[in-house]
């Protein structure tokens, strides 16, 4: 009798049941769309990153569901942070992080897509480790110079002068393999008076 009153209690109810069908139907393409960038196209990685959101979504219910305006950006708060805790866990072991190339996806996922997450991984795995570093926080997890600092541990005008020159190194990386709008800019002699 005992263990079967343990069984009832443990298993959710139809409200749970709804909210999570509910919010993994609204937020799911969306949310794997957006792991998917900050993996570098690893669909693993990036199905993993979502997976623990919702799981974190389903323990916050209540309040979610209190406030249902606020999941969306909750939900891509959530994926951010866990991504950066990897990326975090893999710069101590960087061997596990620079050598992986991403997941080529299905055609139906966007042509284009896979071939630019493809090109810009291989850019980024040609250059510095600390100018790479750079730019993922700054432009893939989309942190402010104050938050990368404080994640990287260095001075602000230390993230600023990276981040210049690791743009400037993948601009000219892009420029060199051959990828359209990144060809070399030339300079117009100015006419002498």
């Amino acid at each position: 009798m005992q263990s079967q009153q343990n069984t009832t209690t443990c298993r959710p109810d139809d409200r749970e049941r709804a909210f999570a069908q509910d919010i993994y139907r609204r937020h799911s393409g969306a949310l794997l769309s957006f792991a998917r960038k900050l993996t570098f196209g690893d669909t693993h990685a990036a199905e993993d990153l979502v997976q623990e959101a919702f799981v974190r979504a389903w323990r916050h219910a209540e309040r979610l569901t209190a406030a249902p305006d606020l999941a969306r950006p909750w939900l891509f708060t959530v994926v951010r942070r866990l991504a950066i805790d990897v990326h975090r866990a893999r710069s101590i072991r960087p061997e596990a992080y620079h050598d992986r190339q991403p997941e080529p996806r299905p055609v139906s996922d966007g042509v284009e897509e896979t071939l630019t997450s493809h090109v810009m991984a291989r850019a980024l795995a040609r250059m510095t480790p600390s100018q790479r570093e750079v730019l993922v926080h700054r432009y893939l997890l989309d942190l402010s110079v104050q938050e990368t600092a404080s994640e990287l541990n260095i001075p602000t005008g230390t993230v600023k002068s990276r981040s210049s020159h690791a743009v400037r190194a993948l601009r000219r990386t892009l420029a060199a393999d051959g990828v359209p709008g990144f060809e070399p800019r030339r300079r117009v002699p100015l006419a002498s008076p």
